[in-house]
């Protein structure tokens, strides 16, 4: 008996001893993130922490995290059994940022200058509510069904779809939104924030200011096999550097989403594992490699950040919209978007327009074609930042579909062929979300 109490309790000690091993690196990502969610989605959408811990942060091990919120100084706490605590603090106009124990919260800071321009149009090229329409050509019974379709019955959360918006020929014809959420609810886009940042790009190219198809402009790659790799190859996550993004385990994508300082100098200290544009790498590091390119286009850190505002995020009426910033007050534009569900949607109708808002081309119409392109080694499903269905990853949509994708599932479809764009922001990613079933029910609505 004593062997056996011997054995059981040596095997509980491995046990635990192995849990913990493999546990207590990951406390600081899992306490990060916990920090920055609680952080964000209370101070940016007026979120209680209880609705917050059960949804944003109802993530196997992120659970594992208790939360306090000092509504005083604004910030959030969080920590895993009292370890590896971790700070997020909000600044309006920047958003909330994870910062580390060297942060000096009392530095001052620039925040981007914005134009919310008023006027009497209707969405969404305006303020006012849009104006009811109704189309011969559209089965508004099958396409409500659709629309209810997507979102969790009574008592179940498998779905977890938070709203849901189709716009065609630039008016609603539906919108629906989950318990707790509205038109005015600000949710995170994550990485389709990636298109955000890209489409400063096309912008800065129509405007004669930047080359992408030109060397990337980083001294520190001058001096090796770095040097060749174009901005064109780093918007097709095709520049051959090194990066493993798997957020199952600690990762470059990871390690600079929770730890770093400036998260746009992680890729560009990567070395080149392959040769540009032979090698498909799906990188959040590349795309704040990016954001760290458009800083240096300005003279002043001002000018940068008013940039994404005043080219883009206002001049299209995104007033909702945030851009959160790292702690070196750089752009995250690999993650960090907010806004609400209508204001990501008129993002896809600058796209379905090719770049025309209301009458003013923002990007050139090839802009459109080039990001909706599939890229080399990607299978058809990348293009310059944006997702694609030209290899048929939904086979009852069009293959001219290309969307900005987020993390659990957000997502803004842009259909060229159908003169449509849809708005899915949710929990869940494809393999528990029906989105080829969703995007079947909307277009089968149509006559």
């Amino acid at each position: 008996m004593k062997k056996i109490v011997k054995v059981v309790g040596f095997a509980s000690f491995i046990g635990i001893f192995y849990i913990g091993f493999t546990t207590y690196p990951k406390l600081d990502l899992i306490s990060g993130f916990s920090a920055k969610s609680i952080a964000s989605g209370h101070f940016i959408d007026n979120r209680s922490q209880e609705m917050i811990e059960k949804g944003d942060n109802d993530i196997e091990m992120i659970d594992l995290a208790t939360n306090e919120i000092d509504q005083k100084d604004s910030f959030a706490t969080a920590s895993v059994y009292g370890l590896k605590e971790r700070k997020a603090i909000y600044r309006p106009g920047l958003g909330a940022t994870l910062i580390d124990a060297d942060f000096d919260v009392s530095r001052p800071y620039e925040v981007p200058k914005r134009n919310f321009i008023k006027t009497n149009l209707s969405f969404p090229y305006g303020n006012n509510e849009p104006k009811d329409t109704i189309f011969a050509n559209l089965n508004y019974n099958k396409l409500n069904e659709a629309v209810a379709n997507a979102f969790d019955k009574k008592g179940k959360i498998n779905k977890r779809t938070r709203s849901l918006l189709v716009i065609y020929k630039d008016k609603i014809i539906a919108e629906k939104y989950d318990t707790g959420f509205n038109k005015d609810s600000k949710i995170l886009g994550w990485s389709m924030t990636k298109s955000i940042t890209a489409t400063l790009f096309g912008i800065l190219q129509k405007e004669g200011k930047y080359d992408i198809y030109k060397p990337s402009p980083i001294p520190e790659w001058q001096n090796d096999e770095r040097k060749i790799i174009t901005t064109n190859d780093l918007l097709h996550m095709n520049s051959g550097l090194e990066w493993e993004e798997n957020y199952s385990t600690i990762c470059d994508a990871t390690k600079m989403l929770f730890q770093a300082e400036n998260m746009g100098k992680v890729q560009l200290e990567k070395p080149a594992a392959f040769k540009p544009n032979t090698h498909w790498n799906y990188s959040s590091g590349t795309t704040n490699l990016l954001s760290y390119i458009l800083r240096n286009q300005f003279k002043t850190h001002q000018e940068y950040l008013d940039f994404w505002y005043s080219a883009l995020i206002d001049k299209i009426g995104m007033n909702s919209m945030v851009v959160e910033t790292d702690m070196a007050g750089n752009f995250v534009g690999s993650s960090y978007a907010w806004a609400t569900t209508r204001d990501w949607a008129k993002f896809g109708l600058l796209y379905l327009h090719e770049g025309n808002w209301n009458g003013e081309q923002l990007f050139d119409k090839s802009w459109a074609k080039y990001v909706a392109t599939p890229t080399q080694g990607s299978k058809g499903d990348y293009g310059a930042h944006f997702w694609l269905n030209a290899g048929g990853r939904y086979p009852d949509a069009p293959k001219d579909i290309y969307s900005a994708n987020g993390f659990q599932g957000q997502k803004v479809f842009i259909i060229p062929s159908l003169d449509l764009v849809i708005v899915r922001m949710g929990l869940t990613e494809d393999a528990k979300f029906d989105v080829n079933g969703m995007l079947k029910g909307i277009i089968g609505s149509f006559k």
